[in-house]
């Protein structure tokens, strides 16, 4: 169970609801998934990204998997994952934070998503307190984030906090970006989980 704040290309014209409900079209959750395969601009666009995280946020490890480049920061004050598929990326934490730490690791992912943000031309958006990340308030974001790591700790008990694994592990194929729809009833789309 993790925390998402999604990142999108949006094309000049579109919306980011728009943006997302074309990407989503196309989903297939029956489909053999496709190899992500990297341009030279999507992998100068990582190296930045890479780099620039390192340097503002703190040492990260870093992966390339079938389906997408990952990176994930080491260290204080927690586990903030990265996955970037070129068109589109996420930011996923675990909901095992709760009060300072969550405003810590809350901080960190917007952090991260800015610089996405500045690295790619991609917006931002924090779907769990519906906010772009651009100009959203990582204290929002963080008591969300610590009211459900302490609802989670308490009626599901430790299990459901862990969220993905520390180590970087094979990878589940890409579906479609998690946002709401733009068509009629808004429906919401959400990615789902393995």
């Amino acid at each position: 169970m993790t925390y998402d704040i999604t990142l999108v290309r949006v094309e000049p014209g579109l919306t980011l609801h728009e943006a997302l409900d074309r990407i989503n079209t196309g989903y297939d959750p029956d489909a053999e998934p496709t190899p992500y395969r990297p341009t030279d601009a999507h992998r100068d666009e990582w190296a930045r990204i890479l780099e620039r995280v390192a340097r503002e946020v703190g040492p990260v490890e870093s992966e390339e998997y079938p389906y997408g480049l990952t990176l994930e920061t080491v260290g204080p004050p927690g586990r903030v994952q990265l996955d970037h598929c070129g068109d589109t990326a996420h930011i996923e934490v675990a909901h095992h934070h709760a009060g300072a730490a969550a405003s810590a690791v809350m901080d960190v992912a917007y952090r991260i998503a800015r610089i996405v943000e500045d690295e790619s031309g991609m917006t931002g958006h924090d779907f769990e307190v519906d906010q772009p990340t651009r100009t959203g308030d990582p204290a929002r974001a963080a008591a969300r984030l610590s009211g459900v790591s302490v609802w989670a700790q308490a009626e599901l008990g430790g299990a459901a906090t862990r969220g993905p694994g520390s180590a970087l592990s094979a990878r589940r194929p890409p579906s479609p970006v998690r946002g709401r729809s733009t068509a009629p009833g808004g429906s919401r789309r959400a990615r789902p989980r393995p």
